[in-house]
């Protein structure tokens, strides 16, 4: 633990005062994605490392089915794809699939780091990253990874024996790497959800409620979210609603709104999610980490559902964490009920210093500058990496 903490204290002042103004070009690999809680942080990496030098390179590589293949186009950043699938929870059918997959998505890998000669890799979660930064740290390339949670998957446990930087959210995970190559930055957010940004909430507007489940939605919440609508109607709450349902229960939930006469804008993916999060008053959501940090960058109170069948509960732990300091509440799924969650949000509704102790609690964990932690240290292995380049 003091070699942990050492990383932390002796990263010198003078390498971020030399690193944190590193100009030179640079080409960075980012490997991962699937969902927006392991695209979304390497996202705000490459926006930091653009906003370093706008020549500077970055490179994504996912999967043809993730989110990734959707949304970085229109946020300008390239994307190559590889084949490949997961190996635990999979079905026996699946698990022995995705595995003769693996050789497949190293040649592929390889094809593409030698395309494209990264300076450095990094991994943030999501098939991708495995078989990426493996093949980038087997031909002799910077490499590191992100984990978001508390408690990291299979895959960056074994990575994180091999590659040179691990970037960590939470002091507790500390104790799954090596403390010699151990960085708590925390999760890094786009720059949307930097504090200190207005709001856009219409002044005098109602009680804000944002729910969502993820980017692909979650129907567990969707339900109790609708039979929750009978008793906060019962309880004269004034809500305005903001929903995101996932493609498949659009149009259900928008009907239910509609038929229980509620104030509601029910979208199956929302495109703007920084906008909405500062609109909140409250949020109910999933307990991904990402979701998780980009709650407490903006500081704000929310409900938090864990999705129960994640890899090792991680997300019940990355709730826990947050409830256990008064930063948000938590709900488990199998005691989701309308009822229950009407009552949490009445909660609230009625004690804004309850509220606004816990958009306090949120912020106080919140960690903005996380992905400018990252890149200083990312760009600090490259100066390294060339700098001994140069000797030798």
């Amino acid at each position: 633990m003091i070699g942990f903490y050492a990383v932390l204290t002796t990263y010198s002042l003078n390498n971020l005062i030399s690193y944190a103004g590193y100009m030179k070009k640079i080409k960075i690999l980012i490997a991962g994605g699937g969902t927006g809680g392991h695209l979304f942080p390497g996202i705000a990496v490459a926006e930091e490392v653009q906003s370093r030098n706008r020549e500077n390179e970055v490179l994504f590589v996912g999967t043809a089915q993730g989110l990734e293949n959707t949304l970085l186009a229109k946020l300008g950043f390239k994307l190559r794809t590889i084949t490949v699938g997961g190996v635990i929870g999979r079905g026996t059918v699946n698990t022995i699939k995705n595995i003769f997959l693996i050789p497949r998505s190293m040649n592929q890998s390889r094809r593409i780091i030698r395309d494209f000669e990264p300076d450095l890799a990094l991994g943030v979660g999501g098939y991708a990253s495995g078989p990426t930064i493996l093949v980038a740290r087997l031909a002799g390339i910077k490499t590191a990874i992100a984990e978001q949670n508390v408690q990291p998957g299979i895959a960056n446990r074994i990575l994180g024996g091999l590659v040179h930087k691990v970037f960590i959210t939470y002091p507790e995970t500390s104790r799954w790497f090596s403390p010699a190559k151990t960085v708590l930055c925390g999760n890094p957010v786009r720059s949307g959800f930097q504090r200190g940004q207005a709001s856009a909430k219409p002044a005098g507007s109602k009680f804000t409620l944002l729910v969502f489940g993820g980017s692909q939605g979650a129907q567990a919440i969707n339900e109790a979210m609708i039979d929750a609508l009978f008793y906060l109607k019962e309880s004269g709450l004034n809500l305005r609603i903001i929903h995101q349902t996932g493609q498949k229960d659009q149009g259900y939930v928008t009907k239910s709104y509609k038929d229980h006469g509620q104030d509601a804008e029910v979208l199956a993916f929302i495109n703007d999610m920084p906008r909405v999060m500062r609109e909140a008053d409250l949020i109910i959501c999933r307990a991904g980490a990402t979701s998780i940090a980009e709650i407490t960058s903006l500081g704000k109170a929310a409900i938090l559902i864990p999705y129960p069948f994640a890899t090792h509960d991680h997300q019940t732990k990355n709730a826990q964490a947050l409830a256990g300091q008064g930063a948000a509440e938590l709900i488990l799924q199998r005691r989701l009920n309308g009822r229950a969650l009407a009552q949490t949000i009445a909660k609230f509704y009625n004690n804004p210093e309850s509220l606004s102790l816990m958009e306090k609690n949120a912020a106080a964990l919140g960690k903005p500058d996380a992905a400018a932690c990252i890149v200083d240290h990312l760009l600090a292995m490259i100066a390294n990496s060339q700098k001994i380049e140069e000797k030798g």
